[in-house]
Parts: C-alpha cells; structure tokens; sequence
C-alpha cells in the first residue's frame, strides 16, 4: 500500500486527482470505477478543471458506480446518478451511455443486482476504483457483518450510516434504509484501488482498516489483501494509521 498524507482538503483531492488523471491520460479508454459522498467531490472538481483545460480528455472513459439508494429515481437530488452528473459528467466529455449507476428504481431489486453484477464483469476489472470510506468502515454501502459479501446486492443501510446521510435530507426519516452496492468480489477485482479520507471523524476508521484485524465488521480491512492500493488523505484522517508507525 502506498500512502500520501496532505496538509487538508485541498491538498487531498489534488493529489488524488492526480492519480486518476495520470490513469486516464496513460489508457484513454479506461474504466473508471466511481465514488459518491462529500469527500470525493474536490476530486472530481479537479478532474473537470483538467478536462475543461485540455489536459484531460473522457470521450472514451467508461465508469461504474459502486452504489444506489433504493427507491430514489436518477432525477432525484440525492440519488447517486444525480450526484455524478452534476458533480462530474454533466462538465466533461463523457458519453454518458458509458457511465453506470444501479438503477434504484428496478421493479425487482435483486434482479438489477444481478444485471449490475454481469455487467461489472463484462466490462472487466476496473483499471482504478475509487472508495471513500464511511466511519463505520464501510466501503461502497458494504456495511459492518458476520461475512464479506462478493456480489452486487442489496443492503440494509446501518442506523449510523443513515445518520452520516441525514444531513443531505430534509429528515432523517427521508433517508432511503436500504440501497443497491457493488460486493467486495468487483473492488477486489480492480487493478488499483484508491482510497480518499479526510477529517478526523475518519481516523479511527482508518486505522481499524489498514492497521487491524481484517474483518467484516470493518469491511474496508479486506483491502489489505489488494495488491495495490493508493490511500490519500488529509493529515486528521491518517493520524490514527500514522501513530502505528505505517511507511509512508
């Protein structure tokens, strides 16, 4: 694993801007396996900004997204395809018939996950995956279990994780309990995976993935047995995984 440690945010979300953009500069047709949430967003901005200069260029990328609430159509503005047009695709030069969202809304949420699943596997492994990570461990809506689950599937969110997502609805009973997700099986599959965390309510989380036990009670720990993984985050995120003495 290597790990980058950045002073804040800003710093952050360049330098992990930095590794998506050198993937898509080196294989202009690549996959790019996509991430939602507040943290990735400085990202993403900096993506475009690269785009919109000519340094970057999407014609040919290809995305999927790790994961969908249930129930939430794509025009919803807390839905996950919502949140990756406005933050990313709606200001690059993605087709975005090669952009990939569970659908939320299937009549039959089993189903959609195994259409997700084949299609994950038709594409191939994705050439960079990008996680955030929620403080709870999770990964994708891969929440704290007695197992790691594999495929894509369909899970109960956790009371935490709804808390964590209150503050995007105008309740907390509003937030959706359940959601669609890519299984740990496709983000183990990918070539590289890079993992963004900033703040120090991420800490501890951090910590418990890369320097514990690997368990499905922390399910980002899997990603100890990845062979390349890229962790970038801000100097309060790793302050826990630093007091263990890891390499940077």
């Amino acid at each position: 694993m290597k790990v980058y440690c950045t002073n804040n945010y800003e710093a952050m979300s360049r330098k992990a801007a930095a590794v998506m953009a050198a993937q898509i500069i080196a294989k202009p047709d690549c996959l790019l396996g996509l991430a939602t949430g507040s943290t990735p967003i400085g990202l993403y901005q900096d993506l475009i900004a690269g785009c919109k200069q000519g340094d970057l260029d999407f014609s040919r990328v290809t995305t999927v997204n790790l994961d969908e609430y249930a129930g939430l159509p794509g025009t919803h503005d807390q839905s996950y395809r919502y949140f990756m047009d406005h933050n990313l695709f709606d200001h690059v030069n993605i087709d975005i018939a090669n952009t990939n969202v569970p659908n939320g809304t299937a009549a039959d949420p089993a189903q959609e996950c195994e259409r997700y699943e084949a299609l994950l596997r038709k594409l191939g492994p994705a050439d960079i995956q990008l996680l955030g990570m929620g403080r709870n461990g999770h990964i994708g809506f891969n929440e704290p279990g007695d197992a790691f689950i594999a495929p894509t599937h369909v899970v109960e969110l956790t009371a935490s994780t709804i808390d964590a997502n209150a503050r995007f609805f105008a309740s907390r009973d509003e937030v959706p309990k359940k959601a669609l997700t890519m299984g740990v099986g496709a983000i183990m599959r990918a070539r590289r995976v890079l993992v963004v965390v900033s703040g120090e309510d991420k800490a501890q989380a951090v910590r418990d993935a890369f320097a514990g036990p690997i368990t499905p009670q922390v399910p980002a720990s899997i990603l100890q047995l990845h062979p390349d993984v890229v962790l970038v985050g801000d100097k309060a995120a790793l302050a826990g995984l630093l007091e263990t003495g890891v390499k940077l």
